[in-house]
């Protein structure tokens, strides 16, 4: 369909290569655009690194683990009103203006936490970039396939998927290469102003999207830019696909209604169709943040550190892996959603992910159960002993328990073998210096173990099971479920479930690591993924292959299992 989503198979990807060489204007069009996936992914992952060394630079942040939550969770907080602000943005002022404002707020936003002299401006910089990742989520796949020749679209609009996925990754390699220069998170959080002001420059050379521009009665400024995008034997087909698409959309729209998104929503529910497919769409949506992505994507650096490996350097470089996995699977993702069907890709990547958070689970006990015992105070730690640590009372302490305690403490490991018994210091004195002047690993989040590598597997298996199949799968099954009247409107509704979970898991993960403890707060999201792999086999059809009335046929059954094969014929 005209300006909708669409998925590329390989025979798309190949034509794709072919007419942008021919016509290098349309990958101009879809880069430049584009760039605010890259933002958005960059954003999202960047802060992952940059807690690190926010909590070494500020002790409040690095004793209240709400307010690291709340560092992270803020960017998400404030994507969820971009988005609900952008929709209005793109109808109301054109696709073009809604990317130039999001990029002035990744611009601020970039700045504003660049130069925080508190933990509150920081927040206040990631609830801006957050507005900006909202709008851009939204509006860079949108613009991309209003201004896409139809029959590369799907390629062209993958790129955006890509380019996000690339973003989180480039923000691991960001954090690689400051972690040994003055101001570290600083310049981590800074750097992204760069590319938003790139984007603006080259938005501002760009014309508006030509669908937006013909709904608005601007024919001729539409045509002017289809006549760049389209050879010329072309363009008259394409102006006249467009003419009738437009025309079936203001149609569609009079049907349902047009007085607002609550009585479009109200009517909607109405139908068993829609309902059924809200219920398809939202569960698996919110399916896609409650097995526990984001904790992997803002926390692997922590989730290593409480695996073993305490070097803040070490953790970035090891969470690098997972970020670059990730891009791979969006690629994989590709070439088998076709194939495979959406419907089993679900299945199949929830089986991986619950073996994978189980594991994390056993590994993470491991940790603790074999935790290096504290040794009673010595030389190296001077007056800087643990003040919870009580040996004389006969108190007997882990790795885990000085980590644990309620003053703050770190635990400073043997100099030659760290498995052996260590010194508890407080972190509120000189014990950090004392234990690294030794030339002794410092651990303020995990301890010390031999099962450091086994989570490292855990965590990659995990990423590649996810990425795949939960990673991309719920946004084409929501651009699939629903009839065409109500797309729009069902899927904003999804979209916002997505959004309001991934905040809930981001600002409870530490908590819950902190009142649970690490391996039964994986094991917790292990018993969700469990749930999500039932509902999701009970209530979530196969969509693959068939067209928008089919689907609807599908829906309206009274038959309907959503586990049962169709008897609606997909279309070859």
């Amino acid at each position: 369909m005209e300006g909708g989503v669409h998925e590329a198979d390989n025979t798309e990807f190949k034509e794709c290569f072919s007419l942008t060489w021919k016509q290098p204007y349309i990958l101009q069009l879809a880069l430049s655009a584009g760039i605010g996936g890259l933002l958005f992914g960059y954003d999202t992952g960047v802060i992952s690194g940059a807690l690190l060394y926010i909590r070494d630079d500020f002790r409040q942040v690095d004793r209240s683990t709400v307010l690291q939550e709340t560092i992270v969770s803020m960017a998400v907080a404030g994507a969820i009103v971009g988005a609900a602000f952008g929709g209005w943005i793109n109808d109301r002022f054109g696709r073009k203006p809604s990317i130039l404002l999001a990029d002035l707020l990744f611009f601020v936003g970039a700045v504003v936490m660049a130069i925080a002299p508190v933990p509150e401006i920081i927040i206040v910089g990631r609830i801006l970039v957050g507005f900006g990742v909202g709008m851009a989520s939204m509006t860079s796949p949108l613009y991309i396939s209003e201004a896409s020749p139809a029959k590369i679209r799907g390629a062209l609009v993958s790129t955006n998927g890509l380019l996000i996925t690339g973003g989180q990754f480039l923000s691991y390699l960001i954090n690689l290469a400051f972690t040994k220069t003055p101001g570290t998170w600083r310049w981590m959080l800074g750097v992204a102003g760069l590319p938003a002001l790139v984007q603006f420059v080259l938005m501002l050379m760009l014309p508006e999207s030509p669908r937006w521009l013909y709904r608005k009665d601007r024919k001729e400024e539409a045509a002017e830019i289809l006549r760049k995008i389209y050879p010329s034997h072309e363009f008259e087909k394409e102006i006249e696909a467009l003419r009738k698409s437009i025309e079936a959309e203001i149609a569609e729209e009079g049907s349902i209604g047009g007085d607002g998104m609550f009585s479009k929503l109200k009517k909607a529910t109405g139908s068993v169709v829609v309902r059924r497919g809200l219920v398809a769409g939202i569960l698996v949506q919110v399916a896609q943040q409650f097995v526990g992505i984001n904790t992997v994507m803002y926390y692997s650096p922590t989730i290593v550190q409480l695996a073993g490996y305490a070097s803040n350097g070490t953790a970035l470089a090891l969470s690098l892996i997972t970020s670059g996995l990730n891009a791979v699977g969006s690629i994989v993702s590709i070439f088998f959603v076709d194939r495979a069907g959406r419907r089993k890709l679900l299945l199949i990547s929830l089986v991986g992910i619950i073996t994978c958070l189980a594991l994390l689970g056993g590994v993470f006990f491991g940790v603790a159960s074999h935790s290096p015992a504290v040794e009673l105070p010595n030389p190296v730690g001077g007056n800087s002993t643990c003040p919870d640590f009580k040996p004389a009372s006969g108190m007997t302490w882990t790795c885990m328990d000085c980590v644990k305690a309620a003053s703050g403490c770190g635990f400073c490991a043997h100099d030659g073998d760290k498995l052996l018994p260590g010194t508890c210091l407080s972190s509120e004195s000189d014990g950090k210096q004392f234990c690294q002047a030794s030339s002794r690993e410092w651990y303020t989040r995990g301890c010390p173990s031999n099962f450091g590598w086994l989570a490292l597997i855990a965590l990659g298996a995990y990423i590649i099971s996810y990425s795949p199949g939960m990673g991309t799968v719920p946004w084409i099954v929501n651009s699939e479920i629903y009839p065409l009247r109500y797309r729009g409107v069902c899927g904003g509704v999804a979209a916002v479930a997505n959004w309001v979970s991934n905040l809930i898991v981001t600002q409870t993960f530490l908590s819950l690591t902190e009142a649970l403890g690490t391996a039964p707060t994986f094991l917790l999201f292990c018993c969700v993924s469990v749930v999500a792999l039932v509902l999701i086999f009970l209530l979530v059809p196969e969509t693959r292959g068939l067209q928008f009335e089919e689907v609807e046929k599908m829906l309206e059954s009274k038959d309907y299992r959503a586990w049962k094969k169709s008897s609606v014929k997909a279309r070859s």
